[in-house]
């Protein structure tokens, strides 16, 4: 990643993460009530309402003991077993159903699992993130052969298998023809396989069950050069899909795009977004997508949940305020949203948000 513009892993990069960490601006009287319904989790990033109903959220964890080598968005960077899932109870005790999952943390940032799927017999899908390349992944041994991977399991067990390697994808196709970089992000279901959002390659790619790789597309950079950084992927209503932008430095205000990509061809579908990292679409068809930081990574800003109106450069916010806000999932009427996602050490949540 020599550019230091594609990986979740560039919030400590950009020199934000003690600002943004700071602001916890209460949201106006106007926007909706909202509560904290999960508490005490490391590094949050997307959320899932599962085949049972309940709702999922990925921790990317804290790192460990090591190995350790240099990262290129986390600096020394030490792996541990840190990562794991959390079933959140809104109205109880929440509990973390997977555990001892890859987590590479640095002094400020951790990468780790990034998304989740939870499908019937309790079977679980995760995408393990790296934010580099095949030799900085080399660089931690045996432990560190499921970064940037896909990995399944069962929940209430710590056993995982890697049945997806997307960062050899991105060395044996590199499908933006740039350096060797993959971060596989957000995930969703695809007949028996999965497409995969890797945020380093700036690729939406297909994974069979098998392991087997297919590129849909590259993403164009979108504003003043700057990787696109794709960070989540979901199905419309109308059967195609939609794929939220990142975008890679200098994080400009208003350069993200939403992709809507049918047969393989991807065409803009909304503008002005800036730093989104999650979408969601609720029972009636609306798009909800999450933005880290509202007016860039760079300026330290609280980031908000906004509803994306179709063909539009300005959207409305639902919900502002929120402090480093990442994933989202929506149940019936009821938004959930991870925040305070850099948070290693227990301080990272995930709040109710009614949108009816």
């Amino acid at each position: 990643m020599s550019r230091r513009t594609r990986a979740i892993g560039l919030f400590a990069a950009a020199g934000t993460l003690g600002t943004v960490l700071a602001l916890a601006a209460p949201p106006a009287t106007a926007e909706p009530a909202w509560r904290v319904v999960a508490s005490g989790l490391n590094s949050p990033r997307s959320l899932t309402v599962g085949a049972d109903g309940d709702i999922y959220v990925a921790e990317s964890g804290k790192g460990g003991s090591g190995p350790c080598a240099e990262h290129p968005a986390l600096g020394r960077a030490c792996l541990g077993l840190t990562g794991s899932i959390t079933r959140v109870d809104p109205d109880g005790a929440d509990e973390r159903v997977v555990t001892r999952l890859p987590s590479l943390a640095g002094k400020t940032e951790a990468i780790g699992p990034m998304d989740v799927l939870v499908g019937r017999h309790d079977r679980y899908v995760a995408s393990i993130g790296l934010g580099a390349s095949d030799k900085v992944r080399g660089a931690y041994g045996a432990a560190g052969k499921d970064l940037g991977t896909l990995v399944k399991g069962r929940l209430d067990s710590d056993a995982h298998r890697a049945f997806a390697d997307v960062v050899a994808n991105e060395v044996a196709n590199n499908p933006d023809r740039t350096d060797i970089d993959s971060n596989p992000a957000g995930i969703a279901r695809s007949g028996k396989g999965f497409v995969v959002a890797d945020a380093g390659g700036n690729a939406i790619v297909r994974a069979s069950k098998h392991g087997r790789f297919r590129t849909v597309t590259a993403l164009p950079p979108a504003a003043k050069k700057a990787d696109s950084v794709p960070t989540a992927i979901v199905r419309g209503p109308d059967d195609a899909w939609y794929v939220s932008e990142l975008t890679g430095f200098p994080f400009t205000k208003g350069a993200s795009r939403i992709w809507r990509i049918e047969d393989g061809t991807a065409k803009v579908y909304a503008t002005g977004l800036t730093n989104v990292t999650d979408l969601a679409f609720d029972c009636d068809g609306k798009l909800y997508a999450v933005q880290i930081a509202a007016n860039g990574l760079t300026s330290g800003s609280p980031g908000s949940l906004v509803r994306v109106r179709a063909g539009a450069s300005t959207h409305p916010t639902v919900l502002g305020g929120l402090v480093a806000p990442y994933g989202i999932a929506i149940d019936d009427d009821t938004a959930y949203v991870s925040v305070r996602t850099l948070s290693m050490n227990g301080g990272g949540q995930v709040i109710e948000v009614p949108l009816g």
